[in-house]
């Protein structure tokens, strides 16, 4: 980058979606090296947006990381005696690798070269149909498939910046607000379909252990498990009689369509709508989770999930979530009373093996989150299992490795069983709250304090609950 000319500079920012810059980049004359030399006040003078001027230092920032990681690693290669090998090698190598890998990512991550149907329909700022739609998911899986040289396994982190960058290029994407999500989980779902055909794979059948699947075993086999002999498989997509036979058509529409790979959300979103008062009818009259999810197994997407919560409520949970852990992550951490607690301990260690504020940002606000009900002096049992066994009926959270940015994983657990893998502590803290509401379940009293301190910011209370 220290060698580019003007036009290569200009080129560079067009490919990160910063074309409204190039005008004044070319009159000041910055090439390469005068771009690395910028400054916070300088990029203010150039650049009017504040949401530009903080893309371009971010993408400086990390360039410049990245250089001196890469400057570090041939400083070593060159020194190393043969007499200690493990310098440059060994699991300290392979760490380096994968997070060298995370920062190209974040910092030259451009969108793939849509066919000219596709960009068309994108240059007239339409919003896609159904197989438009499909097609922009095929070509963002394909390139990221290129991107991670052949894999089939990317990481949420990864998801999340393509689907960044699209929505940042085609920002008439992003439907009602919930399009991060919707495509998001529209990319996952054709990542699984295209891992389908190689079901016997070694590293399909590691990654199936990993996440709970049992070895060889399909989604119908498991259907099929929990049945006596004499009753077939088949017998658990007959609609049941609940409102004639109108309701009985949506209700076994959705089941087959949650059973698809790819699934038409705009025809869910309104089917959950015609039968939601036959759902809460159900829920008000105690009917068992596992009959209700049967017939309404879309609540077991965290989209739906929050919609539902949205539809019941007028509150955007996701985002009221946001809020939460955003304006007062750090001041939770901050509380003597969590100072020696085993999750901030964990967190303080974690903390001096990274420097990038994003995932600084992401682990304050994981902690704060599981330290929630240790604040208030509740049960954290009946609000978490980090790393342990979920042991609890009620709505509670299972979560592995929260300060792993690349192997941690949040599921929710209603009655012991799994309702929904979540990407984040954000989306896991705003399912859990959405559960105890969709399902109507009592809350425990051992937890009050914290839902209550929850649910009176999510509600917007005029005097809201306050930390202790």
């Amino acid at each position: 980058m220290e060698n580019w000319s003007v036009d290569q500079v200009c080129n560079w920012l067009r490919q990160r979606n910063l074309g409204e810059l190039v005008p004044k980049f070319r009159e000041e004359e910055v090439s390469g090296a005068a771009l690395l030399a910028l400054n916070d006040r300088m990029v203010q003078q150039l650049v009017k947006k504040i949401g530009h001027q903080a893309v371009l230092m971010d993408l400086i920032h990390k360039y410049q990381q990245q250089k001196s990681g890469l400057a570090s690693l041939t400083h070593c290669c060159e020194t190393a005696s043969p007499k200690f090998p493990e310098v440059i090698s060994g699991k300290n190598l392979k760490s380096f690798f994968a997070r060298y890998k995370m920062l190209q990512w974040t910092s030259s991550y451009a969108l793939p070269d849509f066919p000219y149907d596709v960009k068309c329909l994108l240059a007239e700022k339409k919003c896609p149909d159904h197989s438009m739609r499909i097609r922009i998911i095929e070509f963002l899986q394909a390139d990221m498939t290129k991107y991670l040289e052949g894999s089939l396994y990317p990481n949420s982190q990864q998801y999340n910046i393509v689907v960044s960058a699209l929505l940042q290029a085609y920002p008439f994407l992003d439907e009602d607000g919930n399009g991060f999500l919707l495509w998001k989980r529209a990319l996952k779902d054709r990542f699984k379909y295209v891992r389908r055909p190689i079901e016997d794979d070694e590293q399909v059948l590691r990654n199936k252990c990993k996440f709970g699947h049992r070895r060889g075993q399909t989604r119908k086999s498991s259907f099929a498990e929990n049945k006596p002999d004499d009753v077939p498989v088949q017998a658990e997509e007959e609609p049941v009689h609940l409102e004639g036979g109108a309701m009985d058509v949506h209700i076994k529409w959705l089941k087959q369509e949650y059973m698809k790979t790819q699934r038409n959300w705009k025809e869910v979103d309104n089917r959950m709508n015609v039968t939601i008062k036959v759902r809460r009818k159900m829920i008000s009259d105690k009917a068992p989770l596992k009959e209700i999810l049967s017939l309404f197994p879309f609540l077991r997407c965290p989209y739906q999930l929050f919609r539902e919560f949205q539809l019941l409520t007028h509150m955007d949970i996701y985002k009221k979530t946001v809020e939460i852990l955003e304006v007062y992550s750090e001041n939770i951490l901050s509380l003597y009373v969590v100072r020696n607690n085993p999750i901030n301990i964990m967190l303080q260690e974690n903390l001096k093996h990274h420097t990038e504020e994003d995932i600084l940002k992401y682990m304050k606000m994981t902690a704060a989150c599981l330290l929630l009900p240790d604040v208030f002096g509740d049960d954290s049992s009946l609000f978490a299992a980090v790393n342990e066994e979920v042991k609890v009926v009620t709505p509670v959270l299972e979560v592995k490795n929260p300060f792993n940015v690349n192997s941690c994983e949040f599921a929710l657990y209603v009655e012991r069983e799994e309702l929904a893998q979540l990407d984040d502590c954000t989306m896991a803290l705003a399912a859990l709250v959405a559960a105890f509401h969709v399902f109507d379940i009592p809350c425990p009293k051992r937890i009050h304090r914290t839902l209550s301190f929850l649910e009176s910011l999510v509600f917007e209370v005029r005097s809201p609950a306050s930390l202790p």
